[in-house]
């Protein structure tokens, strides 16, 4: 059941060259997208540990969004590849534990599509706003 008052609390892990840009892009261009994010800026999405992941879970996020760079744009040549791998057995891993996979998001948003990342943010927004609140959340 969706609580209409509920307002998710999103981690945002994101490549400093792509997606924490294409953020920047559509924070210049005045484009809305939904507050509910903070963001994390990474090197590159291939040094994200799987355990930040769980560990921003356990402690409260909603949601878990990770951006970084279209295939054969890495900056670092394979970090996205490695991440891809890591969220897909990361996502196995959460539905054996019980949680919802659809509360991590993989996106590659690239510098200059800005859009794609604010459609994106509202997007993941409303599907953890159709999911409740994180099942782990601890009551305050």
């Amino acid at each position: 059941m969706m609580n209409e008052n509920f307002e998710p609390k999103i981690i945002g892990f994101m490549c400093k060259w792509c997606t924490y840009a294409a953020a920047d892009l559509a924070g210049v261009s005045r484009l809305q997208y939904p507050p509910n994010i903070v963001p994390i800026r990474l090197m590159c999405s291939g040094g994200l540990e799987p355990s930040f992941i769980l560990k921003a879970l356990q402690e409260g996020a909603d949601g878990v969004f990770i951006g970084g760079c279209h295939f054969g744009d890495c900056h670092y040549q394979t970090g996205n590849y490695q991440t891809n791998k890591r969220i897909a057995i990361l996502q196995k891993l959460l539905e054996e534990m019980g949680i919802d996979k659809r509360r991590v998001r993989l996106e590659w948003i690239s510098a200059a599509e800005g859009t794609k990342f604010a459609r994106t943010i509202k997007e993941f927004v409303e599907d953890i706003k159709k999911l409740g609140p994180n099942p782990l959340k601890k009551e305050a």
